[in-house]
Parts: C-alpha cells; structure tokens; sequence
C-alpha cells in the first residue's frame, strides 16, 4: 500500500496562469508556505522557512481559480505530487496537482 497526498496552505506568489489545452482549462500558479523561525535554547536565531510550490488546477477547478485567486491569495489545496521530467534537458520538477472538477 502507498499514499501520494500533499496538503498546502499559502499564498500565492502571482495570479493564475490560465490556459485551454485541447479544450481543457488549466491554471498554474506558485504556492509559498513558510515555517516559522524559532530561537534554540542557546540562544541561536532559527529564520522563517519559505518553500515555493507549483500547482496546477483542470477543469472546474481552474475556472474557480481563474475567477477567485489573485497574486496573495491565501488558499488551501489538497492533492497529490507528481513529477515531470523535460526530454530537452536534465530538469525535473514536482507539482502539486488537484484534479477534481
């Protein structure tokens, strides 16, 4: 047994990139969770933590998102990693996706 699921709470770092790909709408945004910094018991200063995720809504979802989010938005997703890799160069990225519609 194995779980893919992803849960993020953020704000978005641009509006949406909303696109219709072969009569599909898609949306594509960057997402920014940060940790908060802490101080250890010897007094060291721990800074605040900021990882930039990229998302990617279909369908419904991306309508909802095409109508609603903006660059700070703070929003909540559930979804699962997937991974892409481009055959043009050694890149690889992960996206969080949300495929309901």
């Amino acid at each position: 047994m194995s779980v893919n699921k992803v849960i993020l709470l953020g704000h978005t770092g641009k509006d949406p990139d909303v696109k219709d790909v072969a009569g599909t709408k898609v949306a594509n945004l960057s997402l920014a969770t940060t940790e908060k910094g802490y101080t250890l018991q010897n007094g060291i200063q721990v800074p605040d933590r900021t990882e930039w995720h990229s998302l990617i809504f279909w369908k419904g979802l991306a309508e909802v998102v095409e109508k609603y989010v903006r660059k700070g938005s703070q929003i909540y997703i559930e979804g699962k990693i997937k991974t892409r890799q481009y055959e043009d160069c050694l890149l690889y990225t992960s996206d969080a996706a949300d495929e309901r519609s």
